[in-house]
């Protein structure tokens, strides 16, 4: 069961996301469903499309399925997903 605790080791896609925090301003309140993962960004599949955002300088507000949410600094993210996945987490 995904859980705040654990939400590195569990897969992204399918989560909604927000973007609350991004060193691009532009990208601050982009909201969606995470369609995509790659080693440095998230695509996130909005209302007017997909749009790819840099893991690197952003915090994501991501919705967990039991509702709870959950602010993830874009850093601790930055791995290729099948490698976090695997990750022993401190």
């Amino acid at each position: 069961m995904i859980s705040p605790q654990n939400v590195l080791r569990h897969e992204l896609i399918g989560l909604d996301v927000l973007v609350a925090r991004a060193s691009n301003p532009g990208h601050v309140g982009v909201s969606g469903r995470i369609v995509d993962e790659t080693r440095n960004t998230l695509v996130i599949q909005t209302g007017q499309g997909e749009t790819r955002i840099p893991k690197r300088c952003s915090v994501f507000r991501l919705r967990l399925p039991d509702g709870t949410t959950v602010d993830l600094d874009g850093s601790s993210l930055e791995t290729q997903p099948e490698r976090r996945i695997s990750m022993r987490i401190r």
